[in-house]
């Protein structure tokens, strides 16, 4: 069963990217299930810190953005969602290719929602896993 409270498609999530810190990044969303979205993000000249390892910031930027997506669909008509906050643990190292970040809800209420987002590499590895408190407020 869907847990999206309004219409969601690829392509109006990827339109609400442009002229965002999300296309600056690269990041593309890839997949809507019942219960989750999915994005990527390329490990490159923008998302890198200087020893070349995808940086933290770039990772925590990806989940908070899909999480923040999700959310937003996951609310109720009339209500909003933002960040409240969130944490990362950076798992494991990329250096090349493509990110994929997946988030689901652990919690869906009627003032706040908390997402996790799991990051992997090209080869599905764990790079990160972070959690995102949503607050939701009234539109």
């Amino acid at each position: 069963m869907s847990i999206w409270k309004r219409e969601i498609t690829l392509e109006a999530l990827n339109k609400s990217l442009k002229d965002t810190l999300c296309e600056h990044l690269g990041m593309v969303v890839i997949e809507i299930g019942d219960d989750y979205v999915t994005g990527t993000m390329p490990v490159d000249s923008r998302t890198v810190q200087p020893m070349r390892l995808l940086h933290g910031g770039a990772s925590v930027a990806l989940a908070e953005s899909l999480g923040s997506m999700a959310a937003n669909f996951a609310a109720e008509p009339g209500y909003y969602c933002v960040g409240l906050d969130i944490n990362a643990n950076h798992i494991r190292s990329a250096r090349s290719g493509l990110v994929t970040g997946t988030a689901k809800a652990v919690h869906i209420g009627r003032s706040t929602q908390v997402w996790e987002i799991i990051i992997n590499d090209d080869n599905d590895k764990l790079v990160c896993v972070s959690r995102l408190t949503m607050a939701v407020k009234k539109a």
